[in-house]
């Protein structure tokens, strides 16, 4: 049985509980809100171009890093990128296989969401690969486009 002194304890701090719910479900909230502006962080790249042919993948080039069948009429309205490795988590980047990803400046035309798919060469840092048909015949090199990972719905 609690003494008259501890029970007067407990009752001044009964009020004082809900302050303390209160602050947890707060700070709660704002990790929430750290988690979505992590989401927004926008990183800036190398842009090239690359078509599924054997001199520019390996040996299976309509085969992605992600085991995605590419097929035979593909063209830049896939949507379809490769990141570098240090961009990629198996390397510890943030972005995965799968995620989709916002991309601006390259042009009116290519800007737009693009899907990961594949991974580039270990020597490229910082870089991004657009999948194009050679008929398409894109030749990019574009320092300075920002890609933004898009938040799952």
């Amino acid at each position: 049985m609690p003494t008259t002194e501890a029970r007067g304890l407990t009752k001044f701090l009964a009020p004082h509980r809900e302050v303390l719910r209160h602050t947890n479900t707060a700070s709660r909230h704002a990790t929430t809100a750290k988690k979505t502006v992590a989401h927004a962080l926008t990183y800036t790249v190398t842009a090239t171009a690359y078509q599924a042919v054997p001199g520019q993948t390996d040996d299976e080039p309509f085969i992605t890093a992600d085991n995605s069948q590419i097929k035979p009429h593909y063209g830049s309205k896939k949507r379809w990128m490769a990141l570098s490795r240090d961009l990629l988590k198996p390397w510890g980047g943030p972005f995965k296989f799968g995620d989709k990803v916002r991309v601006r400046g390259l042009s009116s035309k290519l800007d737009g969401v693009y899907t990961i798919h594949d991974t580039m060469n270990r020597r490229h840092r910082h870089c991004m690969d657009i999948l194009t048909h050679p008929t398409e015949k894109y030749d990019i090199f574009q320092k300075g486009v920002k890609i933004q990972p898009l938040a799952a719905l």
